[in-house]
């Protein structure tokens, strides 16, 4: 009893703030449920990152459902990477069970359904608002990163981006880019070697083959405008709660660069347009990336340390991230050290590599009296885990066995009736959703090939004009060159006198056999 009543107070002490705090749960002890012992969440120190880790079907997915809610209810807009389809039921109305009411009930909590303002969205052109950015908007640093340059690579895309800058050449998309990397390599050549020095044609069709590989995984889609503006990820819905962003992705494992290119992007363009606040009573906005390994496992040593960084800084802009995976191994260690709150649910030992992995978490995890970590983890049930968090002033809170709420959404995808019927009254969609191709860099420089194509045939064709006119003065010139020499002229005249004579003679009026004549007669 003594260590009940011990265990008590360490977690309220723990878990008791000054700031905003939702109740997510109870602690347990010794299996035992322990309602007096209430596990709260600080809004003040979500802009500090988390972690949601466990094996499949242990609820993890459903514990970030009901983080997204309570954040919803209390203003904080959120954004959520919805993998496998099912969390857009969070914008329909949940329904009572006999296990929801029984997990309530022992909870001490009224289970009330609600639905929440959601908005959904696309990277790959589904139902929902489309997602795009410019390749502008990238800029060659973060370009480069994404397709895996070196650094001779890298000085090559920064020379095109600054090429198009001087020359006023917009880069909006895909085809943009390409229509310029085979511009210098080809027509723009000497142009660009004159101003910029020499380019490699390996380092160039390199980058094209890199483009391509990403171009297959849909990426034309996503370039292009209009370009989506994170302010609007930081939207409150008429009713005061924050809105619900859901990233719907179930096509991720096709496309795992295209996603790894828009976190990378959306987080860089989140840092660098909003400002510094500093210690804030809650977020400006908390981002839920589910099946995190997704990333991690495709994303290069540049790419790795671009997502390190920017977690580490974009906690001073308001900006709280919440990595959701099976394995907590899954993350690496340098964005693990940043992460501030930890739910580990479940995990299964079925191999010695399994154990492995649960021994490494265990020691991960504040050490405790009243727990045995290592054996715990595999031990709990589904909706239950171990829970640690930074409290106000950045201590670690005590390690907790929590049995967690429920969602009070659907726990299941929506319906394709529903999803066109909260796109139908989105006025993102009548925003994002129109086709738009201004004139760029691949319709200029279409157009200056095009002219300079015509321009090359006219004077062809000029030329060809001109040869051929020349060519008949000068047939004229030497006709003319013959006709007045001497020797020509005496023998035109000889030849002329020689015809006249011969054709008189025909005629009987030759001068002498007229002659002749006259002698005969006398």
């Amino acid at each position: 009893m003594a260590n009940k009543e011990a265990f008590i107070e360490a977690i309220k002490n723990g878990y008791t703030f000054k700031g905003e705090s939702v109740k997510i749960g109870a602690a347990v002890l010794d299996g035992e449920l322990v309602p007096e012992a209430g596990i709260y969440l600080p809004l003040k120190t979500l802009n500090r990152h988390g972690l949601i880790a466990g094996a499949t079907g242990t609820g993890k997915t459903k514990t970030l459902q009901v983080i997204s809610e309570f954040l919803s209810d209390n203003s904080v807009p959120v954004m959520l990477m919805d993998i496998k389809g099912d969390l857009s039921g969070i914008a329909a109305m949940g329904a009572e069970n006999d296990k929801i009411k029984d997990r309530y009930q022992k909870l001490n909590i009224a289970y009330k359904p609600a639905l929440f303002p959601v908005e959904l969205m696309t990277l790959t052109g589904q139902k929902g608002v489309h997602l795009r950015a410019t390749v502008s908007e990238f800029g060659p640093i973060l370009l480069s990163k994404i397709l895996e340059l070196n650094d001779t690579q890298g000085g090559v895309v920064a020379m095109i981006f600054k090429y198009c800058d001087d020359t006023k050449l917009p880069l909006l998309d895909l085809k943009d880019f390409i229509k310029v990397l085979q511009y210098i390599g080809d027509e723009g050549k000497a142009e660009i070697e004159k101003q910029y020095g020499k380019i490699s044609t390996s380092s160039t069709g390199t980058i094209l083959r890199k483009v391509i590989e990403l171009q297959q995984q849909g990426a034309d889609i996503f370039f292009g405008e209009r370009s989506f503006e994170v302010d609007d990820l930081m939207r409150i819905a008429d009713d005061g709660r924050g809105m619900i962003s859901v990233l719907r992705v179930t096509d991720l494992q096709d496309k795992p660069k295209l996603f790894s290119t828009f976190m990378l992007q959306m987080l860089a363009e989140l840092y660098a347009s909003c400002p510094e606040e500093g210690d804030m009573d809650k977020p400006k906005l908390v981002m839920f990336i589910d099946e995190a390994h997704l990333i991690f496992n495709e994303a290069s040593d540049a790419l790795l340390q671009q997502i390190e960084t920017i977690v580490k800084l974009i906690r001073s802009k308001g900006i709280g991230i919440f990595f959701c995976t099976q394995n907590p191994m899954d993350v690496p260690a340098s964005v693990l050290s940043q992460l501030g709150l930890k739910v580990q649910h479940a995990l299964r030992a079925f191999t010695a590599a399994d154990r492995k992995v649960i021994k490494q978490t265990a020691e991960n995890y504040p050490e405790t009296e009243f727990y045995k970590t290592e054996d715990l983890i595999t031990q709990m049930g589904i909706g239950e885990a171990l829970i640690t968090m930074l409290n106000e002033k950045g201590i670690p809170t005590p390690l907790a066995h929590t049995m967690l709420c429920a969602p009070r959404s659907r726990m299941d995808v929506l319906t394709d009736a529903e999803i066109d019927d909260i796109n139908a009254k989105s006025k993102m969609v009548a925003k994002y959703n129109k086709t738009v191709d201004n004139e760029s860099a691949y319709e200029i420089l279409t157009a200056k090939l095009q002219e300079a194509a015509e321009k090359s045939a006219q004077e062809e064709a000029e030329e060809t004009t001109s040869s051929a006119k020349k060519s008949v003065k000068e047939e004229k010139s030497t006709l003319e060159k013959v006709a007045d020499n001497t020797i020509v002229k005496s023998m035109v005249r000889t030849a002329g006198n020689t015809i006249v004579r011969s054709l008189l003679g025909i005629l009987g009026l030759g001068g002498r056999s007229r002659s002749s004549k006259s002698k005969s007669w006398f």
